[in-house]
């Protein structure tokens, strides 16, 4: 699209078009499927049975500034001509019922002196009107203090012209000035990829901005991804279109998107992903669609912009990776947007997220498993001694805790005693040393 109008070099359609003949063979059998957002960004979606249709004239002005080019010039000629028509059709009245348009002989006395001088017919009377409501006034026709009427009806049509001109002018300012223009340069890449990337499988597009201005307050949380599904809930309901929120990565604290040059907006597969299971194989048999929505300020005009696109499940390419684009010549970056849609094949398991983490041992629900069995205990100063006690999910103590430490019952005369193994230590100290002397 943007090649066709000129915002990109023929290079950049060459590609594209190169691009599409290197797809596989899927996209020529695959069946037309309908999709909310086209890749121009414009809702997909038909109104229809619209029954109140007396709501659009209640707010007039954002319904013409809605309509398309052709209807709004035509509204706009519309809106002058009949004015025009009507302000003559009301100046012919007054000059008729005045007499002035009763033939005059032009050697005999004068005649009364006229509301509105040199009107002779509905034409003159329709020269007239321009003439007030253009304030052109040519000097031949003008209203007289003869009749109080005609000076009530020049205010009225005074005031009638500039709230026309105030509404018409407007309506087509803010059709020129619309944020949606903007966004005709704002280019998405034409197909999406899954790659892993940090040993996780992450789905990623590529975005660019083709004009020096820049676009600012625009950080990731404004690239809101959407996914579009058909969902059956546990009561049988079916749900034909489904939204879910995914939230991009953004390694910047700030959280700013800096677009001076063209990004890779990424988004990881992991738990709680509405593509944690999506695999290669199930990709062409799903029925979803991801939004993508691109949000900020002009920096020129100061207007929010919002720019969109979608990619279905045939323009999303399994186990590719987006080319570098950006070089370093003389001193500055250069951007070669030839290369801006074009992939490379990297190696990559045809697995889905889920399923990769199974095979790794991580599962849902299960906790990592705690150390049991016997082993040796750090007993007072100089002793060790085997317990089987398992541990508990505590975080381990240091022997020398001496409020932590273990106690060890000892039978004495049918009485269970408390003893602490700082004690058992010593007493083992001891009996070694009685040892050794004797």
């Amino acid at each position: 699209m943007l090649a066709r109008k000129g915002l990109l070099p023929d290079g950049f359609l060459l590609t594209r078009l190169a691009e599409d003949q290197n797809q596989p063979n899927r996209s020529r059998f695959r069946s037309q499927r309908a999709r909310f957002i086209t890749k121009t960004g414009s809702c997909n979606v038909a109104h229809k049975n619209i029954r109140e249709q007396g709501r659009f004239l209640q707010d007039v002005f954002t319904t013409m500034v809605d309509l398309k080019w052709q209807h709004s010039l035509l509204i706009f000629t519309s809106a002058f001509l009949c004015s025009w028509m009507l302000f003559a059709m009301i100046w012919w009245l007054v000059a008729f019922a005045h007499g002035d348009l009763e033939p005059r002989d032009p050697n005999g006395e004068p005649g009364p002196i006229p509301c509105v001088t040199a009107i002779h017919s509905f034409t003159s009377a329709f020269l007239f009107s321009i003439e007030v409501q253009v304030t052109i006034g040519f000097g031949g026709r003008m209203v007289t203090e003869e009749c109080p009427l005609a000076i009530t009806v020049l205010i009225i049509q005074n005031i009638l012209g500039l709230i026309i001109n105030a509404v018409m002018l407007g309506c087509v300012f803010m059709k020129t000035a619309q944020a949606n223009r903007r966004a005709e340069t704002l280019i998405f890449s034409r197909n999406a990829v899954i790659a892993p990337r940090n040993g996780r499988p992450t789905f990623m597009f590529r975005v660019g901005d083709l004009r020096k201005s820049m676009i600012i307050s625009a950080t990731s949380k404004q690239f809101p991804l959407q996914v579009i599904r058909r969902t059956v809930t546990a009561e049988g309901e079916v749900i034909p279109v489904c939204q879910l929120d995914i939230q991009v990565e953004n390694p910047l604290r700030s959280n700013g998107i800096f677009l001076v040059s063209p990004l890779i907006i990424s988004h990881t597969m992991e738990r709680g992903s509405p593509l944690y299971e999506l695999s290669a194989q199930s990709l062409a048999s799903e029925d979803l669609e991801i939004i993508v929505i691109l949000e900020g300020v002009v920096e020129t005009t100061g207007i929010s912009m919002q720019a969109r696109t979608s990619y279905t499940p045939e323009e999303i390419l399994w186990g590719r990776r987006f080319v570098s684009i950006i070089t370093e010549e003389d001193g500055r970056y250069c951007v070669d947007y030839s290369k801006f849609g074009n992939t490379v094949p990297v190696r990559m398991s045809s697995l889905s997220a889920k399923e990769l983490d199974q095979t790794r041992g991580v599962q849902e629900g299960v906790s990592e498993p705690q150390p049991q069995g016997w082993g040796l205990v750090r007993a007072g100063r100089g002793g060790f001694r085997r317990g089987g006690r398992a541990c508990d999910s505590s975080a381990p103590q240091p022997w020398y805790a001496q409020s932590e430490k273990p106690e060890k019952e000892v039978e004495q005369k049918g009485q269970k005693k408390m003893v602490q193994l700082e004690v058992i230590g010593r007493q083992i100290e001891e009996d070694g040393l009685e040892d050794i002397n004797d």
